[in-house]
């Protein structure tokens, strides 16, 4: 029957544990995590998981693992893999064996050099954790300085925002959401912050970070400073590759694997946030993707290939953030395009098509409230995996079907 062995909790490696039983494995399954949870969902940890005092989300209750036959060991850092045994060795001295291993082990949040812990008024929000004690401080008459203009700093904003605090984000480019958002939507989103009172700084250059037990102070270039109780830093997250890198397994840019999501080891393969993996979409081009879709995705994937089936990464990585009534989704990945293409929707929502020099596809972003943008840029999603090169004129036309340029 053999042994199967996850390591790390969260989304992808509970996913991929369920995944085998329903693809029909009946051998030993062990999920094992660093922290005190069993696995949960991190999306909501900067949206309703900061609204109110509430357990994790959990992929699943205690009970669904046992009924399925997975073991689950909370709160195990694993500490070495030796491959020539094929064993792991934990924190507390245990060792388990297996046959085959998968590393979900997840990223970590960045942290600024010389503010790493010092003071509970700095902090980064990854875990469960990190929201309780954030959370504490969200509070009317509080300031919150964000220091990171991405999806997680715009979305603690917001949060904060509906629970009175005041906020301050800093951002060291000129503008926020910089990573592979059209410069069009980031500004639609940067103006309904400042509509809600958010005051937004682009282009700012941090000198250093003071605090105590009581409050933080954020001294800028030229010698400006900023006061508020608790400062988060949100500037992005480092794949967990610590493990697979004393083992010997391959690095880039996250535990390196194959289209198959196999690492250099044959028995050992990695998922979600922590491995790089070549995109057949995007002519083989390695990424990495911080994305809860892409954690399900990979989970199901991998659970098939670590039972034999060989099967390539097909899926067009996809992206969401709400903030207050907004939705921001995104599809594809915008890098080599030629050409843009706007589609105005109802009330204010659009999408951008991005193309390359050939005409096909690459990506779609769009903007609006509520599901406003959801049903086409979930078309545009099919349209990328076929490969399909779209009239341009038809994209922009709102009343032009995209399913009929899917059928073309």
């Amino acid at each position: 029957m053999g042994s199967i062995v996850i390591v790390g909790a969260g989304e992808c490696g509970a996913r991929a544990a369920f995944a085998l039983r329903e693809k029909g494995y009946d051998g030993k399954i062990t999920l094992i995590g660093a922290e005190p949870h069993l696995p949960y969902e991190r999306p909501p940890l900067s949206k309703d998981g900061l609204k109110h005092e509430m357990p994790p989300k959990y992929v699943a209750d205690a009970e669904r693992y046992r009924t399925a036959g997975i073991e689950v060991l909370i709160d195990s850092p694993v500490m070495a893999i030796d491959r020539d045994a094929k064993l792991l060795e934990l924190l507390d001295g245990g060792r388990i064996a297996y046959d085959r291993l998968l590393l979900t082990t997840g990223a970590r949040a960045r942290t600024i050099p010389g503010a790493d812990d010092a003071s509970r008024r700095i902090r980064t929000l990854r875990t469960h954790a990190d929201a309780e004690e954030i959370r504490r401080e969200l509070l009317p008459g509080r300031t919150l300085a964000i220091i990171g203009g991405g999806f997680i700093g715009l979305e603690l904003a917001a949060t904060a925002r509906g629970l009175g605090a005041g906020v301050v984000l800093l951002e060291g480019l000129p503008r926020i959401l910089s990573r592979g958002v059209p410069e069009d939507i980031a500004a639609v989103v940067a103006e309904r912050h400042r509509a809600e009172g958010v005051e937004i700084r682009c282009g700012t250059k941090i000198e250093r970070i003071d605090a105590d037990d009581r409050a933080a102070r954020i001294l800028l270039a030229g010698g400006e400073a900023i006061d508020a109780d608790l400062v988060v830093v949100g500037i992005g997250a480092v794949p967990n590759t610590g493990l697979a890198e004393s083992a010997g397994l391959s690095i880039e840019n996250g535990i390196a694997v194959d289209a198959t999501l196999r690492t250099s080891d044959p028995d050992i393969y990695a998922a979600g946030d922590c491995c790089s993996f070549p995109l057949s979409h995007y002519d083989g081009r390695r990424v990495r993707l911080e994305a809860w879709r892409n954690a399900q995705d990979q989970g199901v994937l991998v659970a098939g290939n670590l039972l034999g089936a060989s099967e390539a990464i097909a899926s067009v990585p996809w992206f969401w953030s709400d903030q207050y009534d907004l939705t921001l989704q995104i599809a594809g990945l915008s890098d080599g395009a030629a050409t843009t293409v706007r589609r105005d929707l109802v009330e204010g929502a659009f999408i951008l098509f991005h193309l390359d020099d050939t005409g096909r596809l690459l990506s779609a972003s769009g903007i609006g409230s509520g599901n406003a943008v959801a049903r086409d840029i979930r078309l545009a999603e099919m349209l990328i995996a076929a490969g399909k090169r779209p009239d341009p004129q038809a994209l922009g036309s709102a009343e032009t079907k995209l399913k009929t340029l899917l059928a073309a």
